[in-house]
């Protein structure tokens, strides 16, 4: 299925306005591998345990990342973009659309994304093999 708009709103308005501009639909034909690939900010909350310092796997100039588990019990890393990273709203979309086409044995795969109001979230399998820094040294 393709992938809708990034622009979207929790509580139920409807509304794709976040503060933002409003962004063109992704490009046709861009899927990801499994059902779910938009989640609510409500429901990485839940799967992260609040964004817990217990789930925290680390951070970085472009925000803080999260250990989390889906109601379907897939464990997933919750990279939470911090607001005014220089992460804009169309550099998310290309975050998205680029990083759901590649798949590559030695990159983690996009499991989804949130976009709610100013909250910019990408959501990615986790794999438990230390860091990147670990490997490298």
């Amino acid at each position: 299925p393709p992938l809708p708009p990034l622009m979207s709103s929790s509580g139920g308005t409807g509304s794709n306005y976040s503060g933002g501009e409003l962004l063109p639909p992704p490009s046709p034909g861009l899927a990801f591998s499994t059902a779910k690939s938009t989640f609510t900010y409500e429901e990485l909350a839940r799967a992260t345990d609040g964004f817990s310092d217990a789930n925290l796997l680390g951070q970085g100039g472009f925000g803080y990342v999260h250990r989390g588990i889906l109601p379907n019990g897939k464990e997933v890393a919750v990279k939470q973009l911090k607001a005014g990273s220089g992460q804009g709203e169309r550099e998310f979309q290309a975050e998205v659309e680029i990083i759901s086409r590649v798949h590559h044995k030695h990159l983690v795969s996009l499991v989804g994304y949130c976009s709610t109001g100013f909250q910019r979230l990408l959501v990615y399998e986790f794999v438990p093999n230390n860091t990147l820094e670990f490997h490298l040294h």
